[in-house]
């Protein structure tokens, strides 16, 4: 019987942090240790590694997702090893996961297989507390706001137009629309208000795009909380809790260093929702990274229309960063889906469902070909049902773009299971110029960057608004906020709003439902479809299989 995914990770032979490190080069000085294996690198240490030269970053991301999975952590660990496997310095950029979806429907998010990065129960679960610190931040900020208005309210809020929510680091529809400041005037006023999910704070935008604490000062102090009943915005300087926002915040912004199964290094850092935020780890993190490793592996948020486009139009745009390559993850059974196959029947051979469904495949390499201007590996994520004539036909579509197509087993065999991948990944980067394109310009107006995103990556034909939403748009642009990039927030499992619609449809039209400014992070959220910023745990929640022995370990967690 095949062992679990938590069952490899506790087997694994970890080495000390500290080891670690020093492969890195990082002194055990910098090092901030929480326990034997895993640390956060100082940002001290950070700092004095600013003139020293950058290596290649190398990013991955996959096609819509569905249900069968695709496997792109899975993959970015796998890589990772497999460079390493083939003797190039190479060190891992991932996000950190967000204890809603481990204990909802998604379980743990460390890799799978013999691709996983450990400790991996602490990563899933309160890991060096980063999350907690952003809640809090997040949180007082929320009490500051209301306690202001309970003093008087000298800056004229109006309670109607009140822009900020609280949060939690868990899934509880309950509290997506609540009543606060009920129980007379002791209590405050009483309105509507709401939780989101951590990772969909501003907070944690704000967390992964700043390059300094100073930085990160700033960005907190420009959140937009609320209104003026003359609309003139109210920010969280105007309040004067930024400072003490930062100071919850310092400890955390320090970059979390941990292993993989092959004790090589990885940060940890950071986890913005990809859907209502950019969908990235840290910018420190993977700054930081370039400046230790040949070779830095990073992944963005859920496909290449959401995650990637963001990655480069959002995180690249702000940070100078540069991919130098792109690996995109499919398998096939999440394909034959995207063809219409049923999810019961993926593990059978089904060549019209695939042939099919590589139009989302194919949209997703031309996006990242064509409108990023990258060049792009596929890798195939390998299961055991896959036959060769699905493998044959596959290659044959894909390679007639001028795309490579590598079948990866690291889940199985770990980093030598994806060396070819990564030798093809390294030719790329050595061989072809890599004049990455943004989907749109600084100068565009906000609409013609949504427009420019829809009709260029998701297909579509048009966008529309009602002329509510088109007026906060404008509103936003005559304010000053038009050089902003813009973060769509739409389902993940399609190029389309609805989610229900597989494979690459064309000819759509996205509708902007409502604009949020995001003043802190420096983007504005074009929200489209139904999207959830506080999501619900489903009838049988993971959690539900997570357990502790009695001779205390973890089981259930995946």
């Amino acid at each position: 019987m095949a062992l679990s995914d938590i069952e490899i990770a506790q087997a694994a032979k970890m080495q000390r942090i500290t080891k670690v490190a020093e492969k890195l080069g990082i002194p055990e000085d910098h090092l901030v240790p929480y326990g034997h294996y895993k640390a956060k690198v100082s940002l001290e240490y950070v700092d004095s590694l600013a003139k020293k030269k950058d290596g290649k970053l190398i990013l991955v991301t996959a096609i819509s997702p569905t249900p069968a999975g695709e496997g792109k952590t899975t993959t970015t660990v796998g890589l990772g090893d497999a460079l390493n496997k083939i003797g190039k310095k190479a060190l891992i950029c991932l996000r950190e996961p967000s204890l809603g979806p481990v204990f909802g429907v998604k379980g743990g998010a460390a890799g799978g297989g013999y691709a996983q990065i450990v400790p991996m129960e602490d990563i899933n679960l309160h890991f060096t507390g980063d999350f907690n610190a952003i809640a809090l931040a997040n949180n007082l900020l929320a009490a500051a706001l209301d306690n202001h208005i309970h003093h008087g309210n000298a800056l004229g809020i109006d309670i109607r137009r009140i822009a900020w929510r609280r949060v939690m680091d868990m899934n509880d529809r309950a509290l997506r629309d609540i009543t606060v400041g009920l129980g007379g005037p002791g209590n405050g006023y009483p309105r509507q208000d709401g939780f989101d999910i951590v990772v969909a704070s501003e907070v944690m935008a704000i967390f992964c795009l700043s390059n300094s604490l100073k930085d990160l000062k700033t960005r907190l102090g420009n959140i937009v909380v609320a209104y003026t009943r003359d609309l003139k915005p109210v920010h969280a300087r105007d309040l004067n809790v930024h400072g003490a926002m930062t100071v919850l915040l310092k400890d955390a912004l320090q970059p979390n260093l941990v292993q993989t199964l092959e004790n090589n290094p990885a940060f940890v850092h950071g986890g913005p929702f990809a859907n209502i935020a950019h969908g990235c780890n840290s910018v420190i993190a993977t700054k930081t990274a370039l400046k230790l490793a040949d070779y830095v592996v990073t992944e963005a948020g859920f496909g290449a229309d959401l995650g990637a486009e963001k990655f480069i139009d959002i995180k690249c745009r702000k940070s100078g960063l540069r991919p130098s390559a792109v690996v995109l993850v499919a398998t096939v059974r999440a394909l034959k889906y995207h063809g219409g196959a049923d999810l019961k029947e993926l593990n059978k051979e089904n060549l019209p469902a695939l042939e099919k469904g590589i139009a989302n495949l194919e949209r997703h390499v031309h996006n990242v070909t064509v409108n990023y201007g990258l060049p792009c590996v596929v890798s195939i994520n390998h299961f055991t049902f896959d036959t060769e004539a699905e493998v044959d036909l596959l290659k044959k579509k894909v390679e007639a773009l001028g795309a490579t197509v590598l079948v990866a087993r690291h889940w199985a065999e770990g980093g030598t299971g994806a060396a070819d991948v990564a030798r093809k990944v390294v030719e790329l980067i050595e061989t072809r110029p890599t004049p990455m394109k943004y989907v749109y310009e600084d100068g565009d107006t906000l609409w013609e960057k949504v427009t420019k995103i829809a009709t260029k990556i998701y297909g579509a034909k048009e966008v529309t608004a009602d002329s509510k939403v088109r007026g906060q748009i404008q509103k936003l642009q005559d304010d000053g906020y038009g050089h902003y990039p813009v973060c769509v927030a739409k389902t993940q499992s399609s190029f389309s709003t609805d989610a229900k619609v597989r494979g690459a449809p064309s000819g759509h039209i996205i509708n902007v439902r409502e604009v949020r400014l995001a003043a802190g992070a420096e983007f504005v959220v074009m929200v489209c479809g139904d999207i959830m910023t506080m999501p619900g745990l489903p009838k049988v929640p993971s959690a539900e299989k997570i357990d502790l022995t009695d001779d205390g370990k973890v089981v259930g967690l995946f």
